[in-house]
């Protein structure tokens, strides 16, 4: 499969595949990097897809000084999508936990054909309440204080919870979710209503976890991935 490092506004990015005109996106989630697109990568290119995998900030080869926050994520994302959209005619996404959110966020405005999300965090405001339970502090806490450190490494930050109270997802474009029956970040219910809301497909991997990261799951999370990039049509759950 052909590889190419190179930048997109200073971001280091890996395109792989043959000259197509149709792209995916892959935005990796937390500790995560742009190599991990490899393995989507060997079954989308062989579809006819080239796939285009950026380092956010504070990850991969990132040395700058920007932050995992949506002040500077959404706008490189969509400063991305901008230029791929000069040399792609057809860009689709495939989102990973909180990469999925940023990436919900960056391009609600933007032509995305198809969307994969994996594990995806799709209510910022309920996952950090959730945290400032894990924390023993409440959200009023969390106002006084503007930023609360937690023994499980997230500081809590006032002004990004208030960012995500006043941003909810809202993606009502052709989307298929894999969840894991076992995420700890996003409740079942969850994600059940944002596929009712706006009519996302939905599989569930009733022994998965957030981190797809066992053999199983793996597997699971391979053919998932062929069988949605051969058929983007039909709704509904399915269980694996």
């Amino acid at each position: 499969m052909k590889k190419r490092e190179l930048e997109l506004g200073g971001v280091p990015a890996l395109l792989f595949g043959e000259a197509s005109e149709r792209l995916f996106l892959y935005v990796h989630g937390k500790m995560g990097r742009k190599e991990e697109a490899e393995p989507f990568a060997l079954t989308a290119t062989e579809l006819g897809w080239q796939v285009l995998s950026v380092d956010l900030p504070e990850h991969g080869a990132r040395r700058d000084s920007g932050k995992l926050d949506p002040w500077h994520v959404l706008p490189e994302l969509q400063k991305v999508y901008d230029q791929a959209a000069n040399q792609w005619r057809s860009i689709s996404l495939y989102g990973v936990s909180i990469g999925a959110w940023f990436s919900l966020l960056a391009l609600a405005e933007r032509k995305v054909d198809r969307c994969l999300l994996v594990s995806p965090v799709l209510d910022m405001e309920k996952l950090i309440e959730t945290m400032l339970g894990w924390a023993g502090a409440t959200a009023e806490q969390l106002r006084q204080q503007r930023r609360i450190p937690t023994s499980f490494g997230e500081t809590l930050d006032w002004d990004y919870y208030c960012f995500a109270r006043e941003n909810p997802v809202r993606w009502r474009k052709d989307t298929r979710m894999l969840y894991a029956g076992k995420d700890h970040l996003t409740p079942r219910s969850t994600a059940e209503d944002f596929c009712r809301r706006f009519g996302w497909a939905l599989t569930v991997m009733e022994e998965g976890e957030h981190w797809f990261h066992t053999g199983e799951q793996l597997s699971v999370l391979r053919r998932w991935e062929r069988e949605q990039l051969e058929s983007f049509s039909g709704t509904g759950v399915e269980k694996v």
